[in-house]
């Protein structure tokens, strides 16, 4: 790992840092290598990934206007992907700004108390996110196979409890894990090969015996990310097998684009994931497991406003009834000004 060190653009001080710390188990701070340390690339990703904030921000938040305004809208899938918008938005934000800052200045360390909240609120609110997924998928099988009984099924209070329940339990789920990891001893060069604290790569860096950590981890990330993916799974075998019942191909073809774009969503965000976790942890995949990273956490919270403007007919015709409303506004005021004269 000391390789790494000749490459850093300030790696004076963190060679020097390096034989301080090669012997110490009580290090203040690690250093996170991220991407690339070459100066001219530091700043070509500071200004992609500062426009890929700033266009997650804003197409979650133009998401949730935009169904607050619109009366038709107002409905539970709806409501789920306000919800859903708001989780990228905190999502993302627990990652970027801190990647930004290091691309901007150069400073690629992070405290452990830092870290470990970095890891705590990544690792929770990716949990929630699965719920959520899961809840919604659940919420097209209602409207899809129990049309007659969804609105008793699924309901202002139902929608409450799917949210504040999975929040919950993800939340304290992966304080255990985060406590546990805060109990640990790290010693040698303190660099985590990865653009944010990540289980795996703290792990790495731990000094005597893991085994307690790593099982608790074993046992609990099904709960958080497992459970909810069968569950998707599930809602969407029995949806799939419904819609392929339907006799007419208009009416298979508007059952499934009540749950596309969902679909694709989960699709993107399950599949990323798995790629991450599922691949084998090896030098020559390290940098691969990096970019699907950066699809999960990055580039998935920006998918979501994109998919439900470009595929939901609902979403496109709020968005062109209000944008319409909007321009035609100022004409409005400019017309009737003219009349007054």
């Amino acid at each position: 790992m000391t390789w790494l060190f000749l490459h850093f653009p300030f790696h004076m001080t963190y060679a020097t840092r390096t034989q301080e710390w090669m012997n110490q188990t009580d290090f203040p701070e690690f250093i996170l290598f991220g991407f690339t340390d070459i100066s001219e690339l530091q700043i070509l990703l500071f200004w992609v990934f500062l426009l890929i904030y700033f266009a997650t921000i804003a197409g979650n938040l133009l998401i949730i206007v935009l169904i607050a305004c619109d009366q038709n809208l107002h409905s539970p899938m709806y409501f789920f992907l306000v919800i859903l918008s708001c989780l990228e938005i905190v999502y993302s934000s627990t990652i970027l700004p801190r990647m930004l800052c290091s691309f901007l200045t150069g400073k690629k360390t992070i405290s452990l108390q830092g870290c470990f909240l970095q890891y705590y609120f990544f690792g929770s609110l990716v949990g929630s996110e699965c719920y959520l997924l899961a809840a919604m998928s659940y919420d097209r099988y209602l409207a899809i196979c129990k049309p007659l009984h969804y609105s008793t099924l699924m309901n202002n209070i139902v929608c409450m409890q799917f949210i504040v329940g999975s929040c919950m339990l993800c939340f304290i789920l992966n304080s255990v894990t985060t406590y546990l990891m805060s109990q640990l001893s790290f010693c040698g060069p303190p660099i985590l090969d990865h653009f944010f604290c990540d289980f795996t790569p703290v792990i790495k860096l731990a000094c005597g015996d893991t085994q307690k950590m790593e099982l608790m981890a074993f046992i609990l990330s099904p709960l958080i990310a497992l459970v909810p993916f069968l569950l998707t799974l599930m809602s969407y075998s029995l949806i799939i097998s419904t819609i392929l019942r339907i006799p007419s191909n208009i009416g298979r073809q508007k059952a499934f684009s009540t749950c596309s774009s969902h679909l694709t969503i989960v699709t993107i965000f399950y599949g990323t994931l798995l790629i991450v976790y599922m691949l084998p942890k090896t030098n020559i995949l390290k940098d691969l497991n990096k970019i699907f990273s950066v699809f999960y956490t990055v580039l998935t919270p920006i998918v979501n406003p994109i998919v439900y403007c470009l595929r939901n007919r609902e979403v496109k015709e709020a968005l062109s009834k209000h944008t319409s409303q909007f321009f035609s506004f100022p004409r409005s005021i400019f017309s009737r000004h003219s009349r007054l004269e």
